[in-house]
C-alpha cells in the first residue's frame, strides 16, 4: 500500500457511486498526485488484485469491505491530523438553516446488535431527555438499510446522532471562526461542569478522541444523567474574543431550535474548565454527540462507532420519543 493507492481508496471510501479513472485522475490532484488516466488504471488493477476495489465494467470502481479495512490500517503517518482535517471539511459542508431547520447536518453512526435493541431503547430514553446530548433528534435503521452513505450490516441496528461538528458549520456560516482543539472527558458535579479530566488534541490524532474515551471505559454518562454527578464526553473549541457576543447569541438561538450542544462559553483570555486559551481567544465547551452511546457501553452493549460519519438532511431526523417501540425504531 503506497501513498497513491491509499489516496485512491480514500477517494472511493467517500463516494457512494461508481467512480471512473478520469474522475479519479481529477480528484487525485487534490491529494497532490498528478497522474494520467492510464496510470490511474494501472493502480486500480493492483487494487483489484488485492480485492480492495470492485470492477463495474467500463463505469469504474467501488471500494470493497476489504479495501475499507485496509484503509483503516495503512499509512498511519498519513492519518495523523486526519481528524482535524475531516472536521474542517465537514464544517464547510454543513448546510443547516437554523430558522427553517432545513439542510444537511453531520451524523455520528453507532452500530449495535439488533438483539439488544429493546434494552438499548430503554437505556437511551433518559439520556435524550437530559442536557448532555447535542439534540434529541435521531435516525435509526436496521440491517441492509442506509443512513446517508452508510449501509447497516445484517443483524445490526444503527443509531444516527447529531455530531458536535455541526456547531462548527453553523458558526462558520454565521461568520464566526471556530477552531476545534481537544476532545475530552468532563467531570459533572451537582449538575455543573467542573473540569476536564482528560484531553486528546485533534491535531495530533489519527482517531476521534471521543471514540477512544468510550472504549477505554472513562465515561460515567449515566451518572451525570441520573444524579448530576458523572463524566461526560465533550470537546473544547476556541473563538476570537471579538466574536464572543455573537457566539452567545447563536448559542441561545440554537438552544431554542433544539440544538443544545453548547455546554459553556468562557470569558476572554481566561482558562475554561482548566484548559488555557490562546491570546485574544475565548473557549467553548461543546457536548459530545456520542454521549448516548457511552451509556450503552457502560451497560455492556458493544457498539461500533464512527464519529463524523455522514451528512444527512435534518428533516430525516425524528425526536427520540418517536422511536420508543422497537417496531418503529427500525423502518
Amino acid at each position: 500500500m503506497n501513498k497513491t493507492m491509499h489516496a485512491v481508496l480514500s477517494i472511493l471510501d467517500r463516494r457512494t457511486d461508481i467512480v471512473g479513472s478520469r474522475e479519479l485522475s481529477r480528484l487525485l490532484k487534490m491529494h497532490g498526485i498528478d497522474l494520467t488516466e492510464r496510470t490511474v488504471r494501472y493502480y486500480l488493477k493492483m487494487l483489484d488484485r488485492q480485492n480492495y476495489t470492485e470492477v463495474f465494467g467500463k463505469e469504474g470502481r467501488r471500494i470493497t469491505a476489504a479495501g475499507r479495512d485496509e484503509l483503516k490500517r495503512a499509512l498511519v503517518s498519513d492519518k495523523v491530523g486526519f481528524v482535524i482535517s475531516k472536521i474542517e471539511t465537514l464544517s464547510y459542508l454543513t448546510r443547516l438553516d437554523t430558522e427553517r431547520m432545513e439542510g444537511q447536518v453531520i451524523l455520528n453512526i453507532s452500530l449495535f446488535p439488533q438483539r439488544s435493541l429493546r434494552r438499548a431503547l430503554v437505556l437511551l430514553k433518559p439520556v435524550f431527555a437530559s442536557p448532555y446530548v447535542m439534540s434529541d433528534r435521531v435516525v435509526m435503521a436496521g440491517g441492509r438499510e442506509r443512513i446517508g452513505a452508510v449501509e447497516v450490516p445484517q443483524g445490526m441496528a444503527a443509531l444516527g446522532t447529531v455530531c458536535s461538528v455541526t456547531i462548527n458549520g453553523i458558526f462558520l456560516k454565521a461568520g464566526v471562526p471556530i477552531t476545534s482543539r481537544y476532545g475530552g472527558v468532563v467531570e459533572i458535579d451537582g449538575g455543573e461542569a467542573k473540569r476536564f479530566l482528560s484531553l486528546i488534541s485533534y491535531d495530533g490524532s489519527s482517531l476521534d478522541p471521543l471514540e477512544i474515551f468510550i472504549k477505554s471505559g472513562m465515561t460515567d454518562a449515566e451518572g451525570a444523567v441520573r444524579s448530576g454527578c458523572g463524566r461526560i464526553l465533550a470537546s473544547f473549541r476556541e473563538i476570537p474574543v471579538v466574536c464572543l457576543d455573537q457566539a452567545q447569541r447563536l448559542a441561545g438561538h440554537l438552544k431554542e431550535r433544539g440544538i443544545r450542544g453548547i455546554l459553556v462559553i468562557g470569558k476572554p483570555n481566561t482558562p475554561l474548565l482548566g484548559v488555557p486559551v490562546g491570546i485574544d481567544k475565548a473557549g467553548i465547551v461543546v457536548i459530545g454527540g456520542l454521549n448516548p452511546v457511552a451509556v450503552l457501553e457502560e451497560h455492556g452493549i458493544e457498539t461500533e462507532n464512527t464519529a463524523m460519519s455522514t451528512l444527512v438532511e435534518y428533516s430525516r431526523l425524528v425526536p427520540f420519543s418517536a422511536v420508543q417501540s422497537p417496531a418503529k425504531a427500525v423502518s
